[in-house]
């Protein structure tokens, strides 16, 4: 997942409830064996907005943890400052917006990317883990690590 930011503004896309995961959501999609997770998250950018993202920051990791069928899902996200290019007349994933930031979490979207959101404009990196029940669609457990820009991993 890649969220584009250009001043103050983010780009958004209205997922329609036919494509899964309706509301406004930042682009981002599947990694294509072999690329690697950055250059898949660029990739989809460019499929879904027509954009090329320059200047990519890796901002966190989100995995989410299903004990009884062993699914463990990853979601890689970046914050692009910089890019080229026009976004597209017909977008292939729902209609794209650009929205002021501090007026995003006013409009629909999942609750996953609500919470998720501040974090891509925080200093530094994060991880958020989640345990959850595929029957009752409840967590179970959840943890969120916040990891300072500059501090110095494996140091004791």
């Amino acid at each position: 997942m890649c969220m584009i930011q250009q001043g103050n503004k983010i780009l958004l896309m209205n997922r329609p409830d036919a494509k899964g995961f309706p509301g406004y959501i930042a682009p981002g999609g599947k990694v294509d064996f072999p690329e690697s997770i950055v250059n898949g998250a660029i990739r989809e950018v460019r499929e879904e907005t027509g954009l090329i993202v320059k200047d990519i920051i890796y901002k966190g990791l989100e995995e989410s943890c299903e004990p009884n069928t062993g699914l463990r899902y990853m979601v890689f996200n970046y914050l692009a400052t910089a890019f080229e290019g026009e976004l597209l007349v017909n977008p292939p994933e729902g209609e794209l917006l650009w929205v002021d930031k501090e007026e995003a979490l006013k409009l629909p979207m999942q609750d996953w990317f609500k919470r998720r959101f501040p974090l891509f404009f925080e200093e530094g990196t994060f991880e958020l883990s989640e345990v959850w029940d595929e029957g009752t669609g409840r967590i179970l457990d959840e943890t969120i690590k916040h990891y300072p820009a500059g501090l110095s991993q494996g140091a004791s």
